[in-house]
């Protein structure tokens, strides 16, 4: 494997990609910052690659065909053995990008970080051009999973105008493409640096470690992915239960029944925790890697799931549910001073399961 960043690289393209991720998301940015180098490059990379396309995925203003197509096309650009070149898909998409996407909604357009990441695609591409062999075939693999999964989805719902996921096993399939594939590519990433019983469990416990932050999500975020992409993610097995339509997940009257599936989902995600602990204690530190920048995001989904299960009507009522900032910084120092153990992330979710975190 790589043992060095890559020396060459287009100028200013890798800071460029550090500072898009800190305005995508919070958790990969707490990350990625946590990293060193090489490791910090190639999962900064990787996940922009990723988040070209869930932008178009979740994007309501864009036709399902279209998305589609555009995900085909991204898909190509990127396989090193296609033609494609990454202008085609800049161009396709140019078009659909918020300054051309005259008389939307913006709430159907989302947010503009994540669109400056797709016009700025090339950029990005070029960057993972840059790194060494090994990363790229690393990356590569899942990066096309996702892409492809995705197109998969748009087109299975392209009649209903959005995902309407039907069973608890369809929406574990969907976390896979939307997570499950980047645990991979931090696997391949890590794997050959190890022995072949500490690959072995890394491998059979990454999709674990994905499925409880994914679905952590998805239960925290119902209320946003209705009303800005038109997405249900809750299953609608389960949903029916409780006697809601998922066309109406969002309404008043459904908050208490909704407020229940939520709780169900969440508990159904913290059945994945022996499997993202077992995935943490066998991570290497190695290449720049650090257990503390996986650490942090498990640790996170353990207390969101915690607020989840005291609060689910904030879901519905206040479109959300966050652990506080105070307990977020709070991990960070600890983790920063130095003094967690390995031994400590299973005292530490305990904790967490339970109660927000306060240094003690």
């Amino acid at each position: 494997m790589d043992t060095e960043p890559p020396t060459e690289r287009p100028d200013g393209d890798l800071d460029w990609c550090f500072d898009a991720v800190q305005g995508v998301s919070r958790t990969f940015a707490i990350t990625i910052d946590v990293l060193e180098e090489p490791m910090a490059s190639y999962i900064c990379v990787g996940y922009l690659l990723c988040r070209v396309a869930d932008t178009v995925e979740d994007a309501g203003h864009i036709p399902p065909d279209e998305q589609s197509r555009l995900l085909g096309r991204y898909d190509d650009a990127l396989d090193p053995d296609d033609e494609t070149d990454i202008e085609e898909f800049r161009s396709a998409v140019e078009p659909w990008l918020p300054e051309n996407a005259e008389g939307v909604d913006a709430d159907e357009v989302g947010d503009e970080a994540d669109w400056n990441v797709v016009a700025e695609s090339p950029r990005v591409v070029a960057t993972f051009r840059s790194l060494g062999e090994d990363a790229q075939s690393a990356i590569y693999p899942p990066v096309s999973e996702l892409v492809t999964g995705m197109a998969e989805f748009v087109d299975r719902y392209a009649d209903d105008g959005g995902l309407r996921i039907r069973t608890i096993d369809e929406l574990e399939e969907y976390c896979w493409y939307a997570a499950g594939t980047v645990g991979e590519l931090i696997t391949n990433l890590l794997a050959q640096d190890v022995d072949d019983r500490r690959a072995e469990i890394m491998r059979a416990n990454a999709r674990g470690f994905a499925l409880l932050l994914q679905l952590v999500n998805v239960a925290k975020d119902v209320s946003d992915d209705f009303r800005e992409e038109n997405n249900v993610y809750l299953p609608a097995a389960w949903l029916r239960e409780y006697g809601v339509s998922p066309a109406n997940v969002t309404d008043p009257e459904n908050h208490t029944a909704v407020a229940g599936v939520i709780q169900r989902v969440t508990r159904h995600a913290r059945e994945y925790m022996d499997d993202a602990q077992r995935y943490l204690e066998a991570l290497p530190e190695s290449q720049g890697n650090t257990v503390e920048a996986w650490a942090i995001p498990f640790l996170l989904a353990v207390g969101t799931s915690r607020e989840l299960l005291e609060r689910p009507e904030d879901v519905v009522e206040e479109g959300g549910v966050k652990v506080s900032r105070a307990e977020v910084m709070g991990l960070i120092q600890l983790f920063k001073s130095g003094n967690v153990e390995r031994e400590r992330i299973g005292e530490l979710r305990s904790q967490l399961e339970d109660e927000p975190f306060s240094p003690s």
